[in-house]
């Protein structure tokens, strides 16, 4: 797990030659949504081309400032906060490869959160106009994207659920399996386990907990043989009762596969 947290704001993305071209990724994540036409497949191609790898910790946008355009997260894991004044932060959302900040963007004068980096990403940037031409010549690519930020809607209100009404275990034991679900549908878990480059800092600002209830909380849940950290990464040891423990239904997610998961 990653022990510190340092921000870096990023003023504009380069693209980067040496990355992957590949949108596989990204084409798989909206295909859980509809299938996309060949002009939507191929847009995406492009755009994964023009991805650029930043650093851990670092902020792609920051609340207060003019969004210029979406960032599409198509490696690492990125999230979504805020800040209070006297800087406690919440996490209001987990970005995988796939995801995407919403298309309503343009119709914001300024950012009510931040964007950043919480792992080594590769980020492309799609700006306002470059999505209206998409609408009329990638198909059905636009309206199916649509569809991910009513997901992201959805996925908000099971987090307040989360925080306002489950206990420590479950809040933790919830978000492990809908991370699971999420990096199933794109092809990202290992049987029941996933990379997890998350500090116990960041478990505690998005779970509403201390550091300390974090840490004594992870110790329970492998006491109980349920999760298992290596490095990196995180093991599931018993899924089956780890979603009873957090009374977890993928439906919110949209996933065709969710029932699977």
């Amino acid at each position: 797990m990653i022990p510190d947290r340092r921000t870096v704001q990023v003023p504009f993305l380069r693209p980067d030659p040496s990355a992957r071209s590949s949108a596989g990724t990204l084409i798989r994540r909206l295909e859980q949504f509809a299938p996309l036409e060949e002009a939507g497949r191929a847009a995406l191609e492009r755009l994964a081309g023009t991805a650029s790898t930043v650093a851990a910790r670092t902020d792609l946008i920051r609340e207060g400032e003019t969004p210029k355009g979406i960032f599409i997260i198509l490696d690492g894991i990125a999230c979504r906060s805020k800040l209070r004044r006297g800087g406690a932060r919440q996490i209001t959302a987990y970005l995988i490869p796939g995801d995407f900040c919403d298309l309503d963007l343009a119709l914001r004068p300024r950012m009510d959160h931040t964007v950043s980096t919480i792992s080594t990403c590769r980020v492309a940037h799609l700006d306002f106009s470059s999505i209206q031409r998409l609408s009329g010549e990638a198909g059905n690519l636009v309206q199916t994207m649509r569809r991910g930020t009513l997901v992201d809607n959805a996925t908000l209100r099971e987090w307040l659920l989360n925080i306002g009404s489950r206990s420590a275990i479950q809040r933790i034991a919830h978000l492990f399996c809908e991370m699971l679900t999420r990096f199933r549908a794109v092809g990202l878990a290992q049987g029941d386990g996933y990379e997890l480059p998350i500090s116990q800092l960041d478990l505690a600002d998005t779970t509403g907990l201390s550091t300390v209830h974090v840490n004594r909380t992870l110790q329970e849940l492998r006491r109980q043989g349920l999760i298992e950290f290596r490095s990196r990464s995180l093991m599931i040891r018993n899924l089956t009762h780890l979603q009873i423990l957090a009374e977890f239904d993928p439906s919110y997610l949209s996933l065709q596969d969710s029932a699977a998961a």
